[in-house]
């Protein structure tokens, strides 16, 4: 039971992508509908078969007055595919700032990216161009649609209605 579900808001926007067991309980407790269900798969008791969702809507709207990809060492590397953006090794990853922190660079989405100790170290506390060296893309922060189609790790073609028609990888 690992599978996640997608859940929107009662407009129909992507809110939030959560475990089938806690989608279940929002839909038995009918404090969501289900949209779409797995064609595959079922839930069953002792007495009964439930639909496995794979899409749900609230019956409520949640106001979600900030709707972004939280920072996090994490998201960054998911962002940058685990990937160095200076020599695509996946070995030994740590982050590392474009603009470094000694020259006042910021910690943010478009100044971090994720590189391997040995790049890092090479680069040390110059800009890319004073060391010599180029990113593969330059950082960006990525929009919260674009995060659970590209980034989540999860995809399921029953919630491109959702969250975009095309599954677009980030070059």
């Amino acid at each position: 039971m690992s599978q996640k579900v997608l859940v929107l808001n009662q407009d129909y926007s992507a809110l939030t992508i959560c475990s089938m067991p806690k989608a279940f309980l929002l839909v038995y407790l009918n404090k969501a509908e289900l949209i779409a269900e797995s064609s595959t798969e079922r839930l069953h008791s002792i007495s009964q078969s439930f639909p496995f969702p794979s899409v749900i809507r609230l019956n409520r709207y949640v106001y979600f007055p900030y709707k972004g990809v939280v920072l996090t060492r994490q998201n960054i590397f998911k962002r940058d595919g685990n990937r160095c953006q200076y020599c695509g090794s996946s070995d030994h990853l740590t982050l590392d700032h474009v603009i470094p922190k000694s020259r006042q660079g910021r910690t943010s989405w478009d100044n971090l990216i994720t590189a391997c100790k040995y790049c890092n170290s090479k680069k040390g506390h110059k800009t890319p161009e004073e060391a010599g060296m180029q990113l593969a893309r330059q950082p960006f922060k990525p929009s919260f649609v674009m995060f659970l189609r590209n980034f989540s790790g999860i995809l399921d073609n029953q919630w491109m209605p959702f969250i975009g028609a095309k599954h677009e990888k980030i070059q």
